[in-house]
């Protein structure tokens, strides 16, 4: 995920609101009887589309303001294992679970409330029970009619080595999106077989490595390249903006229980630093509950009732209303949010190839 963090409102009394919240953080006071009693702040990893509507409608609701930080979930991530104990975050949302797992081994998280975890299906949330799963993408082949068929697609991962895709593929390595796929690989077929293979398609990509999935779909929309791997989401989400008369690319996925097939997980966490830990879990619950998970579920553009998200709801019950997959339907590799692990192993990969 690389550049394309927005600061979801730009109203003064907002902005203003964020500097004293952020300050008075910073400099350690506490929430009781202080002017940031009823703010929390957010350090969102998530897409706009996804995080914006909920924390609308959790203000709305509680009365409690969410003041955001948005960026990139790893560089988030990294800042909170600097800021330590000082950190003026409340709460981290982020696209995908290494980034948590990551904070949980270093022991930064907040235990949940249990009924928070009951909300989701326990595969999708932290095996120590420190953060909850929200939504889930997976990840996909988009693809250009025009240039490439159905039939000529790699049904494995493990075939966008092959030569035959040389200069058809793209790719976005830097994102971290593209981490768990890494894991599941390394999981399949161990770490000297996946360097061999990040290396072929380092290759097969060149000229088409993108700084993000954004990029992927729109290039391969236009024509500009035959084919990407993605995430989901990222189809529709393009689809939704451009209209469907614009789109010129399709959606496929891997065979099923291919390690190229894999479900990403978006969680939310309370910081052990936190300030304002009875609010924080106020918003972690909301993130999880039928209100919020209705949201996810319905695409559009009423703020605080439907997103633009096209993240599948994993929390409460609730199914999408958009026109994917279903969500029980999905074949992905079986792998676990503890075997996913932190991304490190990827991540180092990734730089031993030379993508990252």
């Amino acid at each position: 995920m690389t550049g394309k963090r927005r600061l979801r409102r730009g109203g003064a009394a907002v902005v203003a609101a964020g500097i004293l919240a952020a300050g008075a953080a910073l400099a350690g006071c506490g929430g009781s009887g202080s002017a940031d009693a009823d703010t929390i702040t957010l350090y969102n990893g998530q897409h706009e589309q996804t995080a914006d509507s909920m924390i609308t409608a959790f203000e709305h609701k509680t009365g409690i303001k969410v003041v955001v930080r948005s960026d990139d979930e790893d560089v988030l991530a990294d800042q909170i294992a600097t800021e330590g104990p000082r950190s003026p975050a409340d709460v981290f949302l982020t696209e995908n679970s290494p980034p948590l797992e990551s904070l949980q081994a270093k022991g930064l998280l907040s235990p949940l409330h249990s009924a928070t975890l009951a909300s989701t299906p326990t595969r999708f949330n932290s095996p120590q029970g420190d953060w909850v799963g929200v939504s889930a993408r997976v990840s996909a082949i988009v693809y250009n009619p025009s240039l490439i068929s159905a039939s000529q697609l790699p049904q494995h991962v493990s075939q966008l080595a092959d030569p035959q895709y040389r200069g058809k593929l793209a790719l976005a390595p830097g994102e971290t999106d593209f981490q768990p796929i890494v894991t599941a690989y390394q999981h399949a077929y161990g770490t000297a077989a996946t360097l061999t293979w990040l290396r072929k398609i380092d290759a097969n990509a060149a000229g088409h490595v993108y700084p993000d999935n954004e990029t992927i779909a729109s290039q391969v929309n236009r024509g500009a390249v035959a084919f990407g791997v993605v995430n989901q989401y990222y189809w529709y989400r393009l689809r939704a903006e451009i209209g469907a008369s614009d789109m010129h690319s399709k959606l496929a996925y891997f065979a099923a229980g291919d390690p190229g097939y894999v479900i990403d997980v978006s969680g939310a966490a309370v910081l052990k630093s936190s300030k304002h830990q009875a609010d924080a879990q106020k918003f972690v619950a909301f993130l999880v509950s039928r209100q919020a998970q209705e949201i996810l579920a319905t695409p559009g553009t009423d703020p605080g009732k439907s997103s633009l998200s096209f993240e599948y709801p994993i929390a409460s019950g609730v199914t999408t209303h958009a026109g994917e997959i279903p969500f029980g339907q999905l074949e992905p590799y079986p792998i676990s949010i503890a075997q996913l692990g932190d991304g490190s192993t990827a991540i180092a990969l990734l730089r031993q190839a030379g993508l990252i």
